[in-house]
């Protein structure tokens, strides 16, 4: 097995450290509610603002207070981004989990804590290093309101990261400034907290450590953003006007983004009024049910929801596909089923959003596997909901969609027109003898529509029961057949419109590996790794379904494909055998469904071992 992260020579008073400049994995375990998220937080972003490639993983329970919560902090200069799975350093904040952390911790590595209270004794390990600081001894002394010392203890112990890990401190106060340069007293405590355990490892421990941080130039094009917010920007920019959510981890920052957004460039200004429309609904069903209405009236709608929304959506989703009335819907994927982990992330609702509804229905689905994606096929989606007069859905998940990622600047072309489909005005209706809503149809079988209120010639009567090509009521077989049969071809007509897939092929590959979404980064590196020890394998990551032509060339150009993906059943594998004519014993699996992101080592893991006693899916705990 290849480990994580590779590197280095001897350190310190403990065995070898795998770890280099600009290459490391720090953890940092806390109690959830004490505030750790703001000097989490204001590592993240210092060390993207140093142009050193970062991620941030935060790992935090559903509950609102007491239980564990930890954020990981990769560093890797080349750029790689896939969850670590052991730590160089480990700052262990929670003594409920004390156990655990140190048994994360790499050979060779350090474990920074609390000295206020003594370590227990049976928590050493002779292998690494432990850093005790009196983080809780320091702020009672130095602060005087209770809470404001359980606050400042956390960026007390981000003051002593900046010092072993050489943080540059000027980026450090500027951060501060422009989060509390408006509130002169919460400025002066979190410069006081991180004055205070930066002393106090520059006074007693090795600063910095043998990994650390070095100034790079890796950021000039890139930003630091959430997967939510950039799917906000993106319904903001393909003209969204109207949207309508119940609020549901982890998606609901979609919407408080998309409405802060709103509130800044959607309003008249001269008259101030709003030019848009965000309605918190009931439930998940009354906010489809909203969409629909507003976009059979011609605005753009959508909805932000997860897993549980979408059971709730479904037969209205059914409606949509059968009555053929455009619709977005954002599904930011969380652990299932029923309630499951809200807070957790997984890839487990691909089938049910794929054949969403009752009876045989098919639907648009997009994969993207950033915020950078997040973005770009956001706009899409409407599009092609237009343009196919259907719902299309996107799937992030909750990885993607809360936590920071570093990604290209996001870009839009300002030439860009909103394809609205086949859509009739007064004009196009005084030259038909007669408008029928669902014919004729084109060569993506798609029948025109009309407005309401844009002529009386071009009214109809949507229905969501049995109904011929001229919109009228039947039950009779072969008039109903007919379009069922039209739906299936315009839904197969979409493979040539949604994003193909990206394809990476390795010289001299013995197989292939798909996978989709948030498994990307966590592939992409395994590929490299895999590489420099095997012949290597070539890679597929699809982006939409129906499937492009060209993951059908990829199925057939391989004997042999693993399908990665995050959940349980094979959900991935089992829309590819169903939908392409992939033999069975073509696909393997490798799972991987805990909740926590994917990391390189799972899939080079399963890979390595995939022969072993002739298993043909591949299980590996997160």
């Amino acid at each position: 097995m290849l480990d994580t992260i590779g590197r280095n020579a001897p350190v310190g008073q403990a065995s070898a450290c795998p770890a280099g400049i600009n290459d490391f994995a720090v953890k940092l375990a806390n109690v959830n509610g004490t505030g750790s998220a703001s000097a989490n937080g204001l590592i993240m972003q210092a060390i993207f603002r140093m142009g050193i490639p970062v991620t941030g993983k935060n790992l935090f329970p559903s509950n609102i207070q007491g239980l564990p919560t930890w954020y990981e902090i990769r560093v890797n200069k080349d750029g790689y981004g896939a969850r670590a799975l052991h730590y160089d350093l480990m700052v262990a904040m929670n003594s409920q989990t004390y156990k655990a952390d140190v048994r994360e911790v790499r050979s060779g590595g350090y474990l920074m804590y609390d000295s206020t209270w003594p370590l227990d004794p049976h928590l050493h390990r002779d292998d690494i290093t432990f850093l005790g600081i009196p983080l809780a001894r320091m702020c009672n002394e130095s602060f005087s309101d209770p809470r404001e010392r359980i606050l400042m203890k956390n960026i007390a112990y981000a003051g002593s990261l900046c010092a072993v890990l050489d943080i540059d401190m000027p980026i450090v106060d500027e951060l501060l400034v422009e989060k509390y340069g408006k509130k002169q007293s919460l400025l002066d405590s979190n410069h006081k907290a991180l004055k205070l355990g930066y002393e106090y490892a520059r006074d007693n421990f090795r600063c910095p450590l043998p990994f650390h941080l070095e100034k790079m130039e890796a950021n000039g094009e890139k930003i630091l953003i959430d997967g939510n917010t950039a799917t906000a920007l993106g319904c903001l920019y393909a003209g969204a006007t109207v949207a309508a959510w119940y609020p549901i981890t982890p998606a609901t920052s979609v919407m408080d983004a998309f409405k802060s957004f709103c509130e800044k460039y959607r309003r008249d200004p001269d008259t101030g009024k709003n030019n848009f429309m965000i309605l918190q609904a009931e439930d998940e069903l009354a906010a489809i049910g909203m969409v629909l209405g507003a976009s059979w009236n011609g605005a753009r709608a959508f909805t932000s929801t997860a897993g549980p929304g979408i059971s709730l959506m479904n037969e209205l989703l059914g409606l949509a596909y059968y009555a053929e009335i455009p619709a977005v819907v954002i599904d930011v994927q969380r652990v299932g089923p029923s309630t499951g982990m809200p807070t957790r992330t997984q890839q487990a609702d691909l089938l049910e959003c794929a054949y969403a509804s009752h009876g045989d229905t098919r639907h648009i689905l997009l994969f993207p596997a950033n915020p950078s994606e997040c973005f770009e096929f956001a706009a899409k989606s409407f599009d092609l909901a237009e343009r196919f007069q259907t719902p299309v859905i996107m799937l992030s998940d909750l990885d993607i969609g809360m936590n920071d990622w570093v990604t290209p600047r996001l870009k839009w072309d300002d030439k860009f027109r909103p394809d609205r489909g086949r859509v009739l005005n007064e004009e196009d209706l005084t030259h038909m003898a007669k408008y029928f809503r669902y014919f004729p149809d084109d060569k993506n079988y798609v029948a025109p529509r009309t407005l309401p209120g844009v002529s009386a010639k071009g009214a109809y009567f949507i229905r969501g029961s049995g109904h011929n090509k001229f919109g009228g009521y039947t039950e009779l077989p072969s008039e109903y057949q007919e379009v069922m049969d039209r739906l299936a071809l315009k839904h197969k007509a979409a493979a040539k419109f949604v994003p193909a897939p990206e394809i990476i092929r390795r010289k001299g590959a013995r197989f292939g590996v798909i996978a989709i979404g948030g498994c990307d980064p966590a592939v992409r590196e395994a590929q490299e790794r895999f590489g420099n020890a095997k012949a290597g394998f070539d890679y597929m990551r699809i982006k939409g379904f129906p499937f492009h032509e060209q993951v059908e060339q990829f199925l057939a150009d391989h004997d042999l494909c693993y399908v990665v993906e995050q959940n349980r059943d094979a959900q991935l594998k089992s829309l590819l055998m169903m939908e392409t004519n992939v033999p069975k014993e073509k696909l393997q699996s490798i799972l991987v469904y805990g909740g926590f992101p994917l990391s390189a080592s799972h899939v080079l893991d399963a890979l390595m071992n995939r022969d072993r006693e002739g298993a043909a899916v591949e299980t590996v705990n997160a």
